[in-house]
């Protein structure tokens, strides 16, 4: 114990001093989301902007203010090279200002799906630096990642430079999501709230959408969701069922509602039974709060979370996730739009093809029929921008308008069905686009 104590004594210190020990030209791994550390952040972007350091390559996944108001400056561009791995509407608006001062795009893209970010990064890119919020140090001189165990534990294993802040805000959470204070290079203590995450308001097509899922769930299936008001909406219309599990990239508040409700148990699941098992998680204080040494709770990194073998295992697993375009062949895109990356893969491809291996599993994806205040159609003829999910893979499809399961179906009732899931005022175009594609 006192060994553990002294460890810690003579690694922590303060954020500037921290921030010091990452050189020019380091490949840095900042933690996602709610685990990116402010106070580390700002520290390196001071240095940034006092020219202290250059040449930083910065690596990660969905950023959020926490990283907005300090290393993702528009300024400090020129210093600091975002690689994102999933866009946030920090990473468009930065390469929005670019374009309109006639420079290239800032932030550099890419391409993976979430299971293989751990390998993307340790293995391919060999990052060198880790930053990620942590909570306080256990008895036992291990740290939790908490909120964000995805690639964040994974790199620790690997980083030449681990360089923790620990926040008593963290929640700890049990699984295979720790590291020992022997194995960290620096901490930064910092007790501020962590960033909160609301519902998004739901609209009326989210509220159909909803029921119209919760209606193909059975009791005991154990869930999948995406982010966003849709899968809300469906969280809320499952109130009424029985015995339901966990097996998410992404826990929501959405989910938390459902365990705190008794309809998620956890007790019907064929893999890890009794257990709500993610990766990731984004909410408010009282979800945090619910996460802190819950043992009903637990945390692995995202490569064995979303790999499609272990997602399998579930017997009756329902994923659902939504999409931005869907093409009259079943093909989706949901990270592209108007030319321009708007997100990334995400999981959506992991679960969508682990549910479909878990017996009697479904993958379901979920649109709204229309967007931009209903004058474009999320059915398309081809879809323009790359292919998130394949047609090969594509299961069930939900809109307002209906559902529609496409395995088994030829390329025209493909075509039939996906056009019935469309909004009315879209079908007659869409139908003489399929036959002048040959489709029907």
């Amino acid at each position: 114990m006192t060994d553990i104590k002294a460890l810690y004594a003579d690694r922590v210190m303060n954020a500037v001093a921290a921030a010091a020990l990452i050189p020019s030209g380091a490949k840095v791994a900042m933690a996602l989301g709610v685990a990116q550390p402010p106070a580390l952040l700002k520290a390196i972007a001071d240095r940034a902007e006092a020219g202290e350091v250059d040449d930083l390559r910065l690596y990660y996944l969905l950023s959020t203010a926490i990283a907005g108001d300090t290393v993702l400056r528009y300024e400090l561009m020129d210093r600091i090279h975002p690689y994102s791995l999933f866009h946030s509407g920090i990473e468009r608006r930065l390469d929005a200002r670019a374009q309109e001062e006639g420079r290239d795009p800032v932030v550099q893209v890419v391409p993976t799906g979430f299971q293989q970010a751990p390998r993307l990064l340790c293995d391919e890119i060999g990052v060198d630096t880790l930053i990620a919020t942590v909570s306080p140090m256990d008895a036992d001189g291990n740290f939790s990642f908490g909120t964000n165990t995805d690639y964040a534990q994974p790199v620790s294993k690997t980083a030449q430079r681990v360089i923790l802040e620990v926040n008593p805000h963290m929640p700890r959470v049990s699984g295979d999501c720790t590291i020992h204070v022997s194995n960290v290079t620096a901490m930064v203590e910092n007790p501020t709230p962590l960033l909160e995450v609301g519902k998004a308001a739901s609209q009326p097509a989210d509220i159909v959408i909803g029921g119209l899922i919760a209606g193909l769930v059975d009791d005991g299936a154990t869930l999948q969701m995406g982010i966003g008001a849709l899968p809300d909406a469906v969280c809320a219309a499952l109130m009424d069922h029985k015995d339901l599990g966990i097996h998410t990239e992404m826990l929501t508040p959405g989910l938390v509602d459902l365990m705190k409700a008794g309809v998620v148990t956890n007790a019907r699941k064929t893999l890890h039974p009794g257990q709500t098992i993610f990766t990731f998680c984004m909410g408010d204080s009282s979800t945090y709060a619910f996460l802190h040494e819950n043992p009903g709770v637990a945390a692995y990194p995202v490569s064995y979370v979303n790999d499609v073998h272990v997602i399998g295992q579930n017997e009756g697993m329902v994923s659902v996730n939504a999409t931005l375009e869907i093409d009259l062949y079943g093909a989706c895109c949901s990270e592209h739009l108007n030319g321009r990356q708007f997100t990334g893969s995400g999981g959506q491809l992991d679960f969508v093809r682990g549910a479909y291996a878990s017996k009697g599993g479904q993958s379901i994806i979920a649109c709204h029929s229309t967007a931009k205040g209903g004058s474009v159609s999320r059915i398309v003829p081809r879809l323009v921008g790359p292919v998130t999910t394949p047609r090969n893979d594509v299961h069930i499809v939900v809109t307002e308008y209906g559902v529609a399961n496409l395995k088994g179906l030829s390329v025209s009732e493909r075509a039939a069905a996906l056009i019935g899931l469309a909004h009315p005022q879209f079908r007659d175009e869409l139908t003489a686009a399929a036959r002048d594609q040959g489709l029907i």
